[in-house]
């Protein structure tokens, strides 16, 4: 019984970290076009609601992080104004890289590509007013 007890404890605290680490990449997303934001927020909610419940009571109350979870788990939905910004950046980034970065045509087709992929992706879901 004590093992148990330890091993649901550890559990726990590894759910925890986890969580923190894709909240911080959720976070992060939000400024590099490359990472994705609100499947990394999503993911950071359900780890804390199985391992703290502290810590998934103060990201759905955050004022912008909650709000921002809340409408997509709720309204399967983004904002105009994120998807739009989202968009720009993510092109921004990504031909800035095709034309600056990558030596080879292969890596520049592949971050076309990647933009390309993830704006249908951000389109694809409906748009929340």
């Amino acid at each position: 019984k004590l093992v148990f007890s330890y091993l649901c404890t550890m559990a726990k605290i590894i759910l925890s970290i986890l969580g923190l680490i894709s909240l911080g990449l959720g976070i992060l997303g939000a400024f590099l076009p490359v990472l994705p934001t609100t499947p990394l927020l999503l993911l950071a909610a359900a780890l804390f609601l199985r391992s703290n419940r502290r810590l998934y009571d103060w990201l759905m109350n955050h004022p912008r992080l909650g709000t921002y979870i809340s409408n997509f788990m709720i309204h399967k939905s983004i904002p105009l104004r994120i998807k739009i910004v989202a968009i720009t950046f993510l092109w921004l980034t990504l031909l800035y890289c095709a034309v600056f970065v990558a030596g080879h045509w292969a890596f520049r087709l592949f971050f076309i590509l990647l933009a390309a992929g993830v704006t249908i992706h951000i389109l694809s879901y409906k748009t929340l007013k």
